[in-house]
C-alpha cells in the first residue's frame, strides 16, 4: 500500500518512490545515456591522446616538453571562449543540433590533427578543438538535469563520467596498440594513424545523436503520457542535497560570488586532473617502462579500478544525501594515491597500486562536483551556470600542463609535479567544504 504525502501548494515535499519510478528511470537510462557514454568516450579520447601521440610526436617533429605542455593545455583556451554561449545556444535550439554542430566539428579537427607538422600548427588545431568541442561536457550536464531529480542525478551523472575512465581503459592499449601496429602504414606515422581513427568517429555520433536522442521527456515518442507526468511531476517537485541560490534573472548569477568560488573549486580540481591525464604515460616511463604496448596496457589498469569505485561512491552519495563530504573525501583519496607514488619510484607494482587508489578518487570527484553545481543554481541560472563554472574552471587544465611540464623539464623527472597536484587536490576540498552547505535532506516515505 502506498504512503500518500499532503503537501501545501508550493512547498517542495518529498514524493513516494516505489517500483514504478525506478523502472521508468531505468527506460529513460537505457534509452540515453548508452549513447551518450560513448559520445563521451570518443570526446574523452580526442582530448587526451595526445598524451600518447607526443611519446612519437617528439621524436619525429623535436617538439620540446615546453611545446607539448602549451599545445596540450591551449585546447582550454578555446573551450574557455565559447563554452557559455554554447549552453546558452543549447537551451534555446536543444540538446540534439547542438550536439550534431559540436561533436560533426570537432571530429574533423581532431582528424586533422595527423597533419601537424610545426608547433603554430599544432597551436592552432589545438585551440580551434577546444572551440568546436566547448559546450559539450556542460551542456550534457545540463541536459541530464532536464530528465533526472536531484536524488537520482549524482549516480547517473558519475555513470555517464564513468566514460572518462572506461575510455581510460581501453586508451591506453588502443592507443598504444595503433602507434605501434600502424607506424609506417601507408607512409604515415603511428600518431598520425592515432588521431585519424580517433578523430573521425565524433563526426558520425554526432549525426547519430540528431536523429536518436530527444530534446526533454515531452518530446520523447517512447513515454507514454503518464510517464512523461511523472518524471516532469519528479522534476518540479525537486529537493536539493545541498542549499541552493534563488537566481531572480541571469545577471543576478553572474553577480552570485559563489559560483565564481565553484568555478575556483574546478579549477584547481580540472588543473590538477589533467595533469595526470596528460602525464600518466610519461610517468609510467619513468618507472622503466620502454615499450609503448607495456604503457597503455598498465595505464589502463587504474583506470578500470576507477570507473567501478566512481560508479559506487555516487551511488553512496544519493544513498547517504550528502555531497560536500564524498568530494572532499574522493580528493583526498586522489592526494593520498598519488603521495604514495612518489615514495615507490623504482616498485613497478606498488607504483600501479597507488596510482589505482589515486584514480578512485579522480574518478569520483568530477561528477561529484557536477552533481553539487546543478543542486546549487537555480533553474533559470542552471545553463549559463554550469557553463560559466566550466569554462572557468577549464583554464586550470589549460594551465596546469604546461607548468608541471615546466617543472617536469627543468628537473628533469615528472615526480616533482605530483607535489603540485596533490596540493590542488587537497585545496578544492577544503575551499568547497567552506563554500557549500548541505541542505537538510527530506526523509523518503516508503511505499
Amino acid at each position: 500500500m502506498n504512503t500518500h504525502v499532503a503537501r501545501a501548494p508550493g512547498t517542495q515535499a518529498s514524493l513516494p518512490k516505489d517500483n514504478a519510478d525506478d523502472a521508468l528511470y531505468s527506460k529513460v537510462s537505457w534509452r540515453i545515456i548508452p549513447l551518450l557514454i560513448v559520445c563521451y568516450m570518443v570526446a574523452y579520447l580526442d582530448r587526451i591522446n595526445i598524451g600518447y601521440a607526443q611519446l612519437q610526436m617528439k621524436q619525429m617533429l623535436t617538439f620540446s616538453d615546453a611545446v607539448y605542455g602549451l599545445g596540450a593545455g591551449i585546447f582550454f583556451i578555446g573551450y574557455f571562449l565559447f563554452e557559455v554561449p554554447s549552453n546558452l545556444m543549447l537551451e534555446k535550439i536543444g540538446a540534439r543540433k547542438t550536439l550534431l554542430r559540436i561533436m560533426f566539428c570537432w571530429g574533423l579537427i581532431a582528424a586533422s590533427m595527423m597533419f601537424v607538422q610545426t608547433p603554430t600548427q599544432f597551436y592552432v588545431l589545438r585551440l580551434l578543438l577546444g572551440v568546436f568541442e566547448a559546450g559539450f561536457l556542460p551542456g550534457i550536464i545540463l541536459y541530464l538535469t532536464y530528465w533526472y531529480p536531484s536524488k537520482r542525478r549524482g549516480q547517473m551523472i558519475a555513470i555517464f563520467m564513468a566514460a572518462t575512465t572506461v575510455a581510460g581503459v581501453i586508451a591506453g592499449p588502443l592507443c598504444g596498440g595503433i602507434m605501434k601496429y600502424l607506424d609506417g602504414a601507408n607512409g604515415w606515422a603511428g600518431w598520425q594513424w592515432l588521431f585519424l581513427m580517433q578523430g573521425l568517429p565524433a563526426s558520425l555520433l554526432g549525426i547519430v545523436a540528431y536523429f536518436y536522442l530527444q530534446d526533454k521527456p515531452e518530446d520523447a515518442r517512447w513515454l507514454n503520457a503518464a510517464e512523461k507526468t511523472v518524471l516532469r511531476t519528479r522534476l518540479e517537485n525537486d529537493q536539493s542535497l545541498v542549499v541552493g541560490a534563488s537566481h531572480a534573472s541571469l545577471g543576478q548569477m553572474f553577480r552570485d560570488r559563489k559560483v565564481y568560488v565553484l568555478a575556483l573549486v574546478y579549477f584547481l580540481l580540472l588543473g590538477a586532473t589533467y595533469t595526470m591525464i596528460f602525464w600518466v604515460p610519461t610517468l609510467i616511463k619513468s618507472w622503466g617502462v620502454a615499450d609503448l604496448m607495456q604503457i597503455g596496457l598498465y595505464s589502463a589498469l587504474p583506470s578500470l579500478i576507477g570507473v567501478f569505485g566512481m560508479i559506487l561512491i555516487g551511488r553512496n552519495s544519493d544513498k547517504h544525501g550528502e555531497r560536500r563530504w564524498h568530494f572532499a573525501g574522493s580528493v583526498a583519496i586522489a592526494a593520498i594515491g598519488l603521495g604514495i607514488t612518489t615514495l615507490t619510484q623504482g616498485h613497478l607494482g606498488a607504483s600501479l597500486a597507488a596510482l589505482s587508489l589515486a584514480v578512485i578518487g579522480i574518478a569520483a570527484a568530477t561528477p561529484l562536483f557536477f552533481t553539487i553545481t546543478t543542486e546549487y543554481l537555480s533553474k533559470l541560472g542552471a545553463a549559463a551556470g554550469i557553463a560559466l563554472i566550466s569554462s572557468l574552471g577549464n583554464l586550470g587544465a589549460a594551465a596546469s600542463p604546461a607548468v608541471t611540464g615546466a617543472i617536469t623539464a627543468r628537473t628533469g623527472s615528472p615526480v616533482n609535479s605530483m607535489y603540485l597536484v596533490m596540493a590542488l587536490y587537497l585545496l578544492s576540498g577544503i575551499i568547497l567544504l567552506l563554500a557549500v552547505r548541505s541542505a537538510k535532506a527530506p526523509k523518503s516515505v516508503q511505499p
